[in-house]
């Protein structure tokens, strides 16, 4: 990353004293819910490569593309047991392992996606990933996922109004389900994969995303109109089991952590360019995009998202403050 990942010191000093002093050659299985030539997908496939490359072979790894070892959440669990090795998830659905990651899951949390990597790369990035570490995962660089936004088969979303009515998939954590349901929308939690079908079939009217899934998932062709209200900005992140980091050396966990951090940059200027080229696709292929001119009242309407969760985490008021005041 172009700031440094400060959380890494850390972490290498909290696991070292737990690492095996040599390992044999093994090869990490990853996971990754992307399609192969998705940024995330390169950046993965780079991690590995450098990974192979700086230990000499001694650690190799094999990305599984398009979820195909699961669902997210089933993922997650399976990272903190270590039945998978590494993996790249967004925080939106590790809320529920990690209570701290549903902080970067507030709507509106970040002003801008500069101030997101400048909060991730320091104090927030490190409280956060204390909380990833406690829980057996173990952050290795924070990945862009662009803004969130609103899409569906039904009108364009001008006002939370707009939202009345509409059935909306949301991904598996309360703080989404709590978003969509106060502007009086049908919150639907549902898996990715299962999204294109259900707008098809009127399961769900629609969904929000990021341009690049919006477009690489085909759902612009069943939900035609994406309004950019950019209610979220979830990092996403590379991260590692602990029960394979803690069988790594000292000499492999810097190799690793530093990998981490260089497959991150090249995610994030991959994002870049695919951000811009998604929405030339989906704007050529007959999309309705609009902008939201004032999103004072989209703020204001999640009031209730944020008392609610303040009340059930006042431990994390401090975190939500610090990302608020600084953004």
């Amino acid at each position: 990353m172009s700031k440094a990942f400060t959380l890494s010191g850390a972490i290498l000093g909290g696991c070292i004293a737990f690492s095996a002093t040599t390992v044999a050659a093994q090869e990490l299985r990853g996971w990754n819910i992307h399609v192969e030539d998705y940024p995330v997908s390169i950046a993965m496939e780079s991690f590995v490569a450098e990974v192979a490359e700086r230990t000499n072979g001694e650690i190799t790894g094999k990305v599984f593309h398009n979820g195909v070892l699961g669902s997210q959440p089933d993922a997650i669990e399976q990272i903190r047991l270590g039945v998978i090795d590494f993996g790249e998830f967004s925080l939106g659905p590790m809320g529920t392992s990690v209570p701290e990651t549903n902080v970067v899951s507030l709507p509106f949390i970040f002003s801008s996606i500069p101030k997101m990597y400048e909060l991730m790369d320091g104090e927030v990035g490190d409280a956060i990933g204390a909380g990833m570490i406690k829980r057996g995962i173990v952050p290795l660089g924070w990945y862009d996922a662009g803004a969130r936004s609103f899409y569906n088969s039904v009108r364009p979303i001008n006002t939370p109004a707009d939202v009345d009515g509409l059935k909306i998939r949301v991904m598996s954590n309360d703080l989404f389900v709590s978003m969509v349901e106060s502007m009086d929308g049908n919150a639907t939690p549902m898996a990715f994969a299962e999204v294109y079908q259900s707008i098809q079939t009127g399961v769900v009217d629609g969904a929000e995303n990021n341009p690049p899934s919006y477009e690489s998932t085909s759902h612009y062709e069943v939900a035609r109109y994406y309004s950019l209200t950019e209610h979220l900005i979830i990092p996403e992140c590379l991260c590692m089991s602990k029960v394979a980091w803690d069988k790594l050396t000292s000499e492999q966990q810097e190799i690793v952590m530093s990998a981490g951090r260089a497959s991150a940059d090249l995610q994030r200027e991959l994002w870049q360019a695919r951000e811009a080229a998604s929405m030339e696709t989906v704007k050529a292929g007959g999309t309705v995009v609009n902008t939201i001119a004032d999103k004072t009242p989209f703020q204001e309407a999640m009031a209730p998202v944020y008392e609610k969760f303040l009340s059930a985490n006042p431990d994390l008021a401090d975190l939500v403050n610090m990302i608020r005041d600084a953004s």
